[in-house]
């Protein structure tokens, strides 16, 4: 016997399977699932299509893990290489307060802070953003995200220095579990 403890499962996706979920997650529960799909994306390195898959996990607690990969496509949707990548977490705060709390590899940690619009649909602001010294450059953000029948659809817009915010990348995902 090896002495080691078996280490639980990661976060659950399935509510009917998983832990029991925490009542402060009912308004965020609709995006629990993983989801897959394209989407259109501008930056310093031009526009482009990209593959993205998504994750939204739940342990019990009244948060929300949540994961994002993306890979950039050719025109003929070909898969060209990775491309962006992301990790937080979503806390409801009160009724319909939320916050999202993210990281990426890119060199930028992004907290944003908003309201369940509907019980499918979100509205948030970036409250505080950090990067390192050669992160990117962006001065504030906002995330819409909104389930439209059956499909994530989100669109994410960002301004530089000049607080001009412009579209940035916007996708439409179907739930595969």
């Amino acid at each position: 016997m090896s002495g080691r403890t078996e280490l639980p499962a990661e976060d659950s996706v399935d509510v009917r399977t998983g832990p029991e979920v925490a009542p402060a997650l009912l308004s965020v529960l609709p995006l629990l699932g993983e989801w897959h799909g394209e989407g259109q994306a501008a930056g310093p390195q031009g526009d482009h299509r990209f593959g993205q898959w998504v994750r939204f996990g739940h342990d019990g607690r009244d948060f929300l893990s949540y994961e994002s990969r993306t890979w950039r496509l050719t025109d003929d949707g070909g898969i060209v290489g990775p491309d962006t990548r992301e990790a937080g977490f979503w806390r409801p705060r009160g009724e319909d307060d939320v916050e999202l709390l993210l990281a990426s590899p890119e060199g930028l940690i992004e907290l944003y802070v908003g309201r369940a619009r509907t019980t499918t649909s979100w509205e948030l602001s970036s409250d505080v953003l950090a990067r390192t010294p050669d992160g990117p450059d962006i001065a504030r953000a906002v995330r819409l995200y909104g389930i439209v029948e059956g499909a994530l659809l989100y669109a994410i817009d960002r301004a530089g220095a000049d607080q001009e915010l412009r579209p940035t990348m916007s996708a439409r995902l179907e739930r595969i579990r």
